[in-house]
């Protein structure tokens, strides 16, 4: 472990891991804050579940657009950098925001100043989350490309080793500090992450270099993006690399007149900086609708939006349910979400280690089974036939959560490392922060139907009598996504061709 750590020092430099593992282990250990806020929102705002699930939802609105961070890095330096300034402008957004909910209460006590700022908080989040991810796209893009799948490693271990300690910690503190105390010892993280960001040096790009940037990245779009058309013919070959020769044969003619042309419409003597943005921002948003048309990638992020959108979003109405009818302690809540971390290690292992090499299709459609199988957990508990049979509720939790975490990372792994060995040069942060996007804009209208549901079946703060239909129909919707898996490409597996 100490030589696989000075091996990633060598090769990157100590700040740069450094910056790398304090942003995945802040995203980690907001769970630590976030159990703070669902009793705020549940015990002080008195919100039903539906209320609650909604608030939850659009303050996580920022993670659905991510590709606008990455736009916005790739194409629009400040001061000539594109990383840096904007991961300490996202920073700042974050710290801010916690620091007024910790300091006013007006403005945690009231649902909408709560939303406002809780969504403010999310955006500076996905933005360091977009930023961090191109930057260490950049880095293993050439000679260091071999240790790509150990500086992604070392970014899952933080952020799991965050959220264990935030979640042991997070119950802790909601027992025996004022939550103002809990938001402003979490503001101590992204304070942290500000000063970090000042150790890391960024070459500055200088207008020239804008320039052939902007003319380079054309030049790639036109000639790289264009790799897996042909959706029947090219997902059926053994070969992508084959194939990509193949289809850049038949259009070398094409790019050739094509790459003169922005030659001629761009010519050196004309440098206006913000015409260069324009143009960069245009030729990477380009870049993004080709790469997005390609069947594989577009087919994989269709069925992780409607494997979302399809099932219905149940998390809030079971913690109004674990807390006010089972009366779990916050505490214990804490414990369920560390084994939950620790579930999600447990897949990412297994996944790396015996999985990857299969193909999509199996693997989701296990997962899937699985997820509807963890379901029925739910099902017992609200319908009490474990205390019939004497198995505690929170044995039937802890096992549900660890599992169920588990079974969620099946299918989460195969899309981020494919995403992420598709990035092309110079949209690395847009390309990568695409697919999270569409997972995220799945996850949060996935909430909105699970709220209402909860609306439809009248299920309020003290009154659940109907949440058992409501599991019984999330069963049956979780097979939906399995019929969908047409979707998926035959022949695609969890690693890149």
């Amino acid at each position: 472990m100490i030589e696989w750590i000075k091996q990633l020092k060598t090769a990157f430099g100590l700040a740069f891991l450094w910056l790398v593992c304090l942003i995945y282990y802040t995203q980690g250990f907001r769970s630590f804050v976030w159990t703070s806020i669902s009793y705020q929102l549940k015990d002080r705002l008195k919100l039903s579940p539906s209320a609650s699930q909604f608030v939850l939802s659009v303050s996580i609105f920022p993670w659905s657009i991510k590709p606008v961070y990455g736009i916005l890095s790739d194409c629009i330096p400040i001061r000539g950098k594109k990383r840096i300034p904007y991961l300490v402008i996202a920073t700042v957004t974050s710290l801010v925001s916690w620091l007024i909910l910790g300091i006013n209460s007006s403005a945690r006590n009231s649902m909408w100043h709560l939303m406002v700022l809780l969504t403010l908080q999310n955006l500076g989040s996905a933005m360091a989350d977009v930023v961090i991810d191109a930057m260490i796209a950049e880095a293993v893009r050439s000679e260091k490309a071999s240790f790509a799948g150990d500086l992604q490693s070392l970014s899952w271990l933080s952020m799991a080793f965050g959220g264990v300690c935030g979640s042991l910690l997070g119950g802790y503190a909601l027992n025996n500090l004022e939550i103002n105390i809990i938001f402003l010892l979490f503001s101590v993280l992204p304070a942290t992450q500000l000063f970090s960001c000042g150790l890391v040096k960024e070459y500055s790009m200088g207008s020239d270099d804008l320039f052939e940037f902007s003319n380079s990245s054309d030049s790639h779009h036109l000639n790289g993006n264009t790799n897996y058309s042909d959706e029947d013919t090219s997902l059926e070959r053994k070969s992508y690399v084959s194939a990509r020769k193949r289809k850049n044969k038949k259009k070398s003619k094409k790019t050739q007149h094509m790459h003169r042309k922005a030659q001629i419409q761009n010519p050196g003597t004309d440098k206006s900086l913000p015409l260069v943005w324009f143009q960069s921002l245009k030729d990477a948003t380009y870049s993004l609708c080709c790469a997005f048309k390609q069947p594989i990638i577009l087919r994989p992020m269709a069925w992780f939006f409607l494997a979302h959108v399809t099932v219905p979003n149940l998390s809030t109405i079971m913690f109004y349910y674990q807390t006010e009818f089972l009366k779990m302690e916050a505490s214990f809540l804490g414990t369920v979400r560390v084994i939950g971390w620790l579930g999600l290690m447990l897949g990412t292992f297994t996944y790396n280690r015996y999985l990857k090499k299969m193909k999509l299709r199996t693997i989701l459609a296990f997962a899937h089974i699985g997820l509807a199988f963890l379901n029925l957990f739910d099902f017992i508990l609200v319908s009490r036939i474990n205390v019939q049979f004497g198995v505690s509720d929170k044995t039937l939790v802890l096992c549900g959560s660890a599992l169920s975490d588990a079974v969620n990372q099946f299918k989460l792994m195969p899309f981020l490392i494919l995403s992420g060995q598709l990035c092309p040069p110079g949209i690395e942060g847009t390309l990568f922060a695409l697919f999270m996007s569409i997972n995220n804009f799945g996850s949060t209208v996935g909430s909105f139907v699970g709220a209402g549901l909860a609306s439809i079946l009248n299920i309020s703060s003290g009154s659940f009598d109907n949440l058992l239909l409501g599991i019984v129909i999330q069963i049956f919707c979780t097979f939906i996504p399995v019929e969908l898996l047409f979707l998926i490409p035959k022949e695609v597996t969890g690693i890149a061709p």
